[in-house]
Order: structure tokens, then C-alpha cells, then sequence
């Protein structure tokens, strides 16, 4: 990291800013509109739609049509094989951020520039004023697995990386971080060291070190951090080894990485005898966290959404520690800061930044309102609570009322800005006939399962699921991978349990009627959604990046073989 000294952020300040922001978000919504659309007026997307010069939000809305990534591909690429004219911006798009591809089964570029970066700090700055005014924190260090994917060019020269290393790579964030306390305590080449598993082990390895400084744990994703304590608990022994003898193990073969760790590492039997004693005394890992680093405060990483089945695991892990969920964005750009950090992920609110970016939300109210005309998308200001919707952002970086697929329900309003809780990805679904059961109804049913195998001290490690039209009625596909060996009786009644747990009227309606068959629970060998994870990270997405796919579409060929040649057992719901 730069050595270059930073002052601390001033946190009453950007209390006081981000009060000041929210007090009248409608005419900031309307200033940020006007301010996206001067800047990017020469842009050939812009000129092309009619608004000659117009910033207002009433003509925005008539010309400029509601558009998904599918509509915009040709004008990315033609950025990114070098056409250098004004297209999507007015000023040229330095750098492409690839989106990690496991939602869909395919990556997405989407542009990067300076102004998203500034927006990643806006937003950063923010919630680290709410939370620390919460939990302080002292001078030290934190554990961070974080991990960078290996840059290149595309055809036109422009740099493209995953949205996490176009910003690890940027002296403006290296500063900024240190400005909130956000200092990794692995060193860089560990941060951008070519192999995942070596990064993650020095990780390990670093935290144990530092382990007295270290003031939180983060990671982009909870699944990142749920791996790596997984991991700690299969390579702890060695990693004392490497303390005591002050070498570094063999499994790390990166002469960077090696180079980086040996002036780190100096004998310390001390440390690693207290550091083996402490795991020795543990109970099944309960409270690791905590026991390994003494002053941290709190673990931080995205805990909402698709992350909230390794919530249990990582409270096990954390003991006491609190879980703090981290703000609300995509590869696309930001929306929203965690400005409420003492509820738990399960409850945790973002509120809208309204001076970031341009947002509407279209109203998901009655769907058979929208069976044959979608609503009209409202304001920021004009939502309403206990509604759900979906959001649509236009930001500094070229996406013009571009739908992000995210479903998210207003929970309330911080002076005049909405406070949103993620819900699903909208077009994540279970769906055979007139049944709809979102990625949240699928998590759901899997937690009522997991409810019986933790009767038997076993626990689901990771789950998926596919629609099988290739009989007839066609069926849900669940599988699951399981700690350990239940039984036939137990895993038969996870199977009917989880097909009464999809509570939708559709589908429990079509299954009464046989207009969709029985649910098919298929029990996956350990190691199966490692080998999804490793699949994904020989495509060039980093670990941190990483979402198990819960919905894998026929897009998805790739990870439906995997499931399926890794099934174990196989059972068929009796339920109905």
C-alpha cells in the first residue's frame, strides 16, 4: 500500500454532508440528472435519442427507453475495441469493469471511469462515518481476503479487471481506505498474487501475525469469509508450523507472494504455541474469530441477498462479534450506504446516495396489473413503504435508465431519501407453469431443510437448483451438498420438506393438480460447489467476487454438469 500519510476523515463532517445530501433528495435527483446529462450531452447514445440539450427528468423519461446490458453490448464493445468517439460519454471510458458472470452463466463488461470511483469513496466514506461513530475503531490493521484478478487489455487498449481490481489498482482508493482505517494487513503481492489458494492461506497467515492490531475482518462477500475459515480449519496446524520455524510453507510457490511473506515472518514459538492452544481449546470452532483476534469489533462484508445462507456458519465462527453488512452496489455502479450498522444482516437497510446517480424504481405491486403493461417507473422521493420495485440507475459512466435486476422494498426514509432492503435478483426464478418462486422463496425452503439436519448436528454447506422440463410434468431440481451422512429417513423427509415449502399459490396449486411433478432433491458428494468456485476462477472472476449460483439456467451448462455428475443420491418428494 502507499506509504503517503493520509489524515483521518473528519466523521461528524460526513454526517453532517450525507444529512445535509438527504434533507431534499428530490432536487438533488434533479441536479444530479442535469449535471450526468451536460457532461455526457456529446455522447452518440445521447444525441441519438432526441433530448437536443434537454436535462430535464420529464424529457429524460420520454426519449431515453429503459434498457438491460443486452441493449447496450454493441456500444460497449465498441469502446472497449478502441473506437475513440464520444459514444456512451462525453470523455473517453479509461478502464472496463467485468462483472463475475455467475448470476447469468456469462461476464459482463460494463464501463469504469473516474467518477465511479469517486462514488466508491462517497460511499465508503459514509457508511465508515455511521458505523465508527457505532463501533469505534483504534489504530491497527484489518483482516481483509481480498484477492485481485489478473488485469489485461481489451482489443482497443483499455485496461478491464474485476470492479474490485480496477479499484485495488488506483492510488485515489489505496488513500482513501487508509483514510477510514481500511488497511489490509497482507501485504500487496498477496492482494495480486496469481493463485487463490496461496493468497488465501498468507491471508491466514498475515491475520495471525497482526493478530493484536487487527480491528475488523472483511471481505467483499460473506461467502469469502465462510471459505476462509473453512479453510483455517484444515490448514491451522501448518499454519503454526510456518509461525514457529518462521518459514513459510511449501504449499506457497509464488516467488512474489514468498518474497512479500519472508519479511514477515521471524521464528515466534510464543505466538504459535498461544495461537495452538487457543484453536486446541475450541468447540467445534465456535467463537474462532474472536479467539484468533482479540481487539477486532466486528465483521464486515455484503451479507444480504444470496449471502444470507452462510449467515449461520459465519455467526458461528464470530461468536459475539457483531455482522455488519456492507453497502448496496453492483459492477454497474452504487446506490445505496449502510447508514443503520447495528441491525443485523437480516434487517439491514441502505439508503439511497442521491447525489451518485439517477434512479428510478418501477413498481412490482400486483403482477397481474403488469400482465400486459408494465407500470410507469416512479422518482426516488415517490416511493412508497412496503412497496417493492425494481431499480433502474443512470450513472456517470454511460448507463442511461439501465435496469439492474435487483428487486428491493422501501423500509422506511432517512429525511427525504429512501432506506431500501435487497430482496432478489428479478430474474432469478423457479418457474414451470404459472408458479414463481424467487431466489429468496428457494432460500427459504432450503432453511426449513436445513432445520431437520441440524436436529442431527449436520449442516447444509451450499445449495443449488435447476428446473427440469425434460419430463413431463416438468419438476424442481434441489441439490444440496451436506457436512456430513444423514440418514435415508431424514433425507427423505429434507425432501418433502422442501417441497411444502414453497408456499407460492402457483405452485402449490400445479402440484396439487400434477401440473408440475414432484420435487427432486439430489444429494451432491463434498467438494462439489468447490469445484463450481474453481470453475468460475479459471473463467478470471476472484474469489471475492464469487456468488454460488442458486438458479442455474440452461445458459449455465457448465455448472448443470458439475451438479450433475457429482450426485450422490437422489430422492423424490412424497409431499403431495
Amino acid at each position: 500500500m502507499l506509504e503517503k500519510k493520509m489524515e483521518g476523515i473528519n466523521t461528524d463532517k460526513v454526517i453532517e454532508e450525507f444529512e445535509a445530501l438527504t434533507k431534499d433528495a428530490g432536487m438533488v435527483q434533479r441536479e444530479t440528472l442535469k449535471k450526468i446529462l451536460e457532461e455526457n450531452g456529446s455522447a452518440e447514445y445521447l444525441l441519438n435519442s432526441g433530448l437536443n440539450g434537454r436535462t430535464d427528468p420529464e424529457s429524460f423519461k420520454s426519449c431515453v427507453p429503459l434498457v438491460t446490458h443486452k441493449d447496450l453490448e454493441a456500444y460497449i464493445y465498441r469502446i472497449a475495441d478502441g473506437d475513440p468517439s464520444p459514444i456512451l460519454t462525453g470523455k473517453p471510458i479509461p478502464d472496463m469493469s467485468l462483472s463475475s458472470g455467475t448470476t447469468q452463466g456469462r461476464r459482463k463488461l460494463v464501463p469504469f471511469n473516474d467518477e465511479l470511483m469517486e462514488n466508491t469513496l462517497q460511499i465508503y466514506r459514509t457508511s465508515f462515518a455511521f458505523r465508527n461513530r457505532e463501533f469505534p475503531l483504534e489504530k491497527g490493521k484489518s483482516l481483509q481476503f481480498v484477492y485481485s484478478s489478473k488485469p489485461w487489455k481489451t482489443k482497443g487498449g483499455l485496461g478491464a479487471g474485476t470492479a474490485t481490481t480496477n479499484l485495488f489498482r488506483n492510488s485515489k482508493y489505496k488513500n482513501g481506505m487508509k483514510a477510514i482505517q481500511f488497511q489490509c494487513c497482507s501485504p500487496d503481492e498477496v492482494i495480486f498474487g496469481p493463485d487463490f489458494h496461496q493468497s488465501l492461506y498468507c491471508h491466514l497467515l498475515c491475520g495471525l501475525l497482526f493478530r493484536e492490531e487487527i480491528q475488523f475482518v472483511f471481505s467483499t462477500f460473506a461467502h469469502s469469509i465462510v471459505l476462509a475459515f473453512r479453510t483455517f480449519e484444515q490448514v491451522w496446524e501448518e499454519l503454526c508450523n510456518d509461525i514457529r520455524d518462521g518459514e513459510l510453507s511449501s504449499r506457497v510457490t509464488a516467488p512474489s507472494v514468498r518474497m512479500a511473506m519472508s519479511k514477515l515472518l521471524k521464528p515466534s514459538p510464543e505466538l504459535a504455541d498461544l495461537i495452538y492452544k487457543k484453536c486446541s481449546g475450541l468447540s467445534n470452532w465456535y467463537g474462532l474469530i474472536p479467539e484468533l483476534f482479540p481487539n477486532a469489533k466486528y465483521i464486515y462484508g455484503i451479507m444480504t441477498g444470496s449471502m444470507e445462507p452462510y449467515l449461520k456458519k459465519l455467526r458461528h465462527y464470530a461468536g459475539e462479534l457483531p455482522l455488519m453488512s456492507a453497502d448496496y452496489g453492483s459492477s454497474e455502479g452504487w446506490v445505496a450506504a449502510n447508514v443503520n450498522p447495528k441491525l443485523p444482516p437480516e434487517l439491514a437497510t441502505f439508503a439511497v446516495l442521491p447525489n451518485i446517480g439517477y434512479f428510478e424504481f418501477i413498481p412490482l405491486k400486483n403482477n397481474a396489473e403488469c400482465l400486459y403493461m408494465e407500470p410507469k417507473p416512479v422518482g426516488l422521493t415517490e416511493v412508497k413503504i412496503g412497496e417493492d420495485y425494481e431499480i433502474i440507475i443512470t450513472t456517470f459512466a454511460g448507463l442511461y435508465r439501465y435496469r439492474l435486476g435487483d428487486v428491493v422494498r422501501v423500509m422506511g426514509f432517512h429525511n427525504s431519501t429512501p432506506e431500501l432492503k435487497f430482496v432478489c435478483r428479478r430474474n432469478l426464478i423457479l418457474s414451470i407453469n404459472i408458479d414463481k418462486n424467487t431466489e429468496k422463496d428457494l432460500q427459504l425452503s432450503v432453511e426449513e431443510a436445513g432445520k431437520l439436519l441440524a436436529e442431527e448436528k449436520l449442516e447444509i454447506v451450499d445449495f443449488s437448483s435447476l428446473v427440469d422440463v425434460s419430463t413431463d410434468p416438468g419438476h424442481y431440481v434441489i441439490f444440496l451438498e451436506i457436512s456430513g451422512e444423514p440418514s435415508e429417513e431424514v433425507l427423505r423427509e429434507c425432501c418433502n420438506c422442501l417441497d411444502r415449502s414453497f408456499v407460492d399459490a402457483g405452485y402449490v396449486g400445479s402440484r396439487k393438480v400434477k401440473a408440475i411433478g414432484p420435487l427432486e432433491l439430489r444429494v451432491v458428494w463434498r467438494g462439489t460447489f468447490q469445484k463450481i468456485l474453481e470453475h468460475y476462477l479459471g473463467l478470471g472472476t476472484v474469489v471475492s467476487q464469487f456468488k454460488t449460483p442458486r438458479c442455474v439456467g440452461p445458459m449455465n451448462s457448465k455448472v448443470q454438469q458439475i451438479l450433475c455428475n457429482n450426485v450422490a443420491k437422489t430422492y423424490f418428494s412424497t409431499a403431495f
